[in-house]
């Protein structure tokens, strides 16, 4: 096994287009694991951790540029505000020499269906900033799985950064494992309500061979706020279309059975993570509503 270790960014980008089948590393978190356990043997390691422009994020007016290697911790610590479902996922990632390390440019390259940053980019309607010699493209989060730990990246493209949404209104992560830390996703649910155009995104993790979003949950829930009037008048959501969501969004999921939980159990969880971050974002909504009116 070689190692290229490039000094910067187009050091990087020469050095995947020299060997498309070049493995990058940054935190390691998850290469290292199937290296260590021979689950993965590659002829090169292109390890990133000396190219600077990876461990940098910018906030613009609509969105946040995060760069792959971002820290978790950084996440959590300096964009709570912005990118609120991602800062949640980010505190359940493993433990925190691991969120010091580990970064969402990782969990995107493994593709992982259990990856925890996965729902909450999804369901803030991310885009991943792709880059080779040839030049650079964003490609949809939506576009990005493409299969079980496969992505839509060419052989000589490098995941540079993602392109992040900020918040518009309340955003909830909620994650089921089998222990309170240091442990694989049993599955994962994330949600974000987008008042500004009165649209709901979700994500759900490990409960199908890749990430995906429940996306006749997000147009039921969408069409009863709209038709209720929910936007406007700030009720509490009535428990049926709590349910059906709940419904729908379990009925979304593909899952196995494997040594973490049963099919049928992660069928159960995500419908019941689904009615309870439904619960809290709303509430969220309903409370910023009225301070802002109580501000007016």
């Amino acid at each position: 096994m070689d190692f290229l270790r490039p000094a910067s960014w187009e050091e990087a980008l020469a050095a995947k287009a020299a060997h498309p089948t070049a493995v990058p590393i940054a935190g390691g978190t998850d290469v290292m694991v199937e290296i260590n356990f021979d689950h993965r043997r590659p002829a090169y390691l292109l390890d990133l951790n000396r190219v600077g422009d990876l461990y940098e994020w910018e906030v613009g007016e609509d969105s946040v540029r995060l760069g792959a290697s971002v820290p978790y911790s950084r996440i959590m610590e300096h964009l709570r505000a912005e990118l609120p479902g991602l800062a949640l996922a980010s505190h359940t990632v493993a433990s925190p020499q691991i969120r010091n390390r580990g970064g969402v440019g990782g969990n995107l390259g493994t593709a992982s269906p259990a990856g925890d940053a996965h729902p909450a980019l999804l369901a803030a309607g991310a885009e991943v900033e792709a880059e080779s010699v040839r030049g650079s493209r964003r490609i949809p989060i939506d576009a990005f799985y493409t299969g079980v730990k496969r992505n839509a990246l060419a052989p000589d493209e490098l995941i540079r950064a993602v392109h992040v949404k900020k918040a518009d209104g309340p955003q909830q992560y909620s994650k089921v494992g089998t222990r309170n830390a240091m442990v694989i996703a049993v599955c994962a649910f994330g949600l974000a309500l987008h008042p500004d155009t009165r649209t709901v995104r979700t994500g759900i993790g490990s409960a199908a061979p890749t990430p995906v979003r429940a996306a006749t949950a997000e147009e039921f829930l969408g069409a009863a706020l709209e038709e209720g009037g929910f936007w406007d008048n700030g009720k509490i959501i009535t428990p049926s279309v709590a349910k059906q969501f709940a419904d729908l969004c379990a009925a979304a999921c593909n899952p196995i059975d494997d040594v973490r939980g049963t099919a049928s159990y992660r069928r159960h969880a995500v419908g019941v993570m689904a009615r309870r971050t439904l619960t809290w974002t709303w509430e969220s909504y309903r409370g910023a509503r009225r301070a802002s009116k109580g501000a007016a």
